[in-house]
């Protein structure tokens, strides 16, 4: 049995920009990084909030240094700088702490967000009296006012559903890598 495949230039182009190889690096790293979240949930989670508030530190200091190239917005600069710098340095003394803070922050963040997109989606059914608006307004409200009411319990799961996304990316990504990897080793042949 044969494969007719055909793959257009932009597709060459696309595969010579981010190799098979890259993407099956990228499919791996995501499962492991989906494991660790299963199997160690807050440990993964400490860690990356750590590293975000090292990123943060840095990412301030690298600003405030770039000053010395480019001082346009010159007072944006330093603010966003400053808030950078403090936020990693707090992150980094108390990690603990900060992944709870951030972790609630986030969760409650969406909450708000489930009920706005939801109550523009129903204003938008009732207006256009479009009935799959309305449903997508229902249950946006309802996802949004579970998440404020049941905070805890979504901080809790949060690393698991981020770990269960992590696999089905990761192994999405090993399965378009050996796909890219079959498509230019036809293209070779």
């Amino acid at each position: 049995m044969t494969e007719d495949i055909s793959i257009t230039d932009t597709t060459m182009i696309d595969m010579k920009l981010f190799p098979w190889w890259l993407l099956l690096l990228w499919g791996i790293l995501a499962l492991l990084l989906g494991a660790a979240f299963l199997f160690t949930p807050v440990l993964t989670t400490e860690i990356l909030i750590t590293f975000m508030g090292a990123w943060w530190l840095v990412g301030g200091i690298f600003a405030l240094a770039s000053l010395a190239v480019d001082r346009s917005n010159m007072g944006w600069k330093i603010f966003l700088a400053v808030i950078n710098i403090i936020a990693g340095i707090l992150i980094l003394l108390k990690p603990l702490y900060a992944t709870a803070f951030i972790l609630g922050f986030f969760v409650i963040f969406i909450a708000f967000w489930a009920c706005f997109v939801g109550a523009a989606h129903l204003f938008q059914a009732f207006t256009k009296k479009d009935w799959g608006n309305g449903v997508l307004g229902i249950i946006s409200l309802i996802f949004g006012i579970v998440l404020l009411f049941n905070p805890l319990t979504t901080i809790i799961l949060l690393p698991f559903v981020a770990g269960g996304f992590a696999i089905v990316m990761g192994l999405c990504s090993i399965f378009v890598a050996f796909t890219a990897k079959k498509c230019t080793d036809a293209v070779k042949a």
